[in-house]
């Protein structure tokens, strides 16, 4: 049996949490493990999700409602010790410096391209790996 890989998806809108799993597909790249998706539509469920424990990676969408990825991202990062790691969904590529603030891993613009997107997950996925290793 392989090892798998849980990944958070944290957008209110579903149509995005499902531009996320078709991006991923079941591996994003063929040296990582199998991914399976937790998917969140609110910060509390995000929060209620990570200090559970078993998250991976988090993808949270910057122009999510009423609290967007940055904001969420910089709660994570401020209130939970050994926080996931977090690929940032944003609306503008000139809101890097946002995706810089919120302490995020990596960022990648919407609409979500499924290469950029893959690429970027498992380069976190594989950094996780090894501080886990």
């Amino acid at each position: 049996m392989q090892p798998t890989a849980t990944v958070l998806v944290y957008s209110d809108d579903s149509n995005t949490r499902e531009q996320v799993r078709l991006a991923a597909g079941r591996r994003p790249a063929p040296d990582v493990p199998l991914v399976e998706f937790v998917e969140c539509a609110t910060p509390e469920a995000v929060v209620r999700e990570v200090d559970r424990g078993g998250i991976d990676v988090c993808v949270l969408d910057g122009e999510a409602v009423p609290m967007g990825g940055m904001g969420v991202c910089r709660q994570l990062k401020d209130e939970v010790f050994g926080a996931p790691p977090v690929l940032l969904l944003m609306g503008r590529p000139q809101d890097a410096w946002l995706a810089t603030w919120s302490r995020a891993d990596a960022a990648v613009t919407l609409p979500v391209d499924p290469m950029e997107f893959a690429e970027a997950l498992a380069s976190l996925l594989r950094r996780k790996r090894l501080q886990n290793a």
